[in-house]
């Protein structure tokens, strides 16, 4: 996935999470940003993937935002890895 590609994708669940009332809240006070950083941050490659990352914690959020966007299950994580940040996940 190219990184436009997965940029475009972080920001429709940026949209889409700032308008789920019941995860929102969730999300701020996991990540410790505020509402405002939602706007300020919304360019940033690396508040994207943090994004990213929370959503794909829990596959009914994967679901619900890809069934709502119209995208494959596995887009969401694949554009995590696109981002900066995901070079450095080791799994061995």
């Amino acid at each position: 996935m190219s990184p436009d590609r997965a940029e475009h994708i972080a920001i429709a669940a940026l949209i889409w999470l700032s308008t789920n009332e019941e995860l929102l809240p969730v999300f701020l006070g996991s990540s410790g940003a505020s509402a405002q950083d939602l706007r300020a941050q919304a360019e940033s490659p690396a508040f994207l993937a943090s994004v990213l990352e929370f959503i794909t914690m829990d596959d009914t959020w994967v679901m619900t935002f890809c069934d709502a966007e119209g995208l494959k299950y596995e887009d969401p994580l694949m554009a995590r890895y696109a981002l900066p940040g995901a070079e450095a996940v080791h799994w061995t």
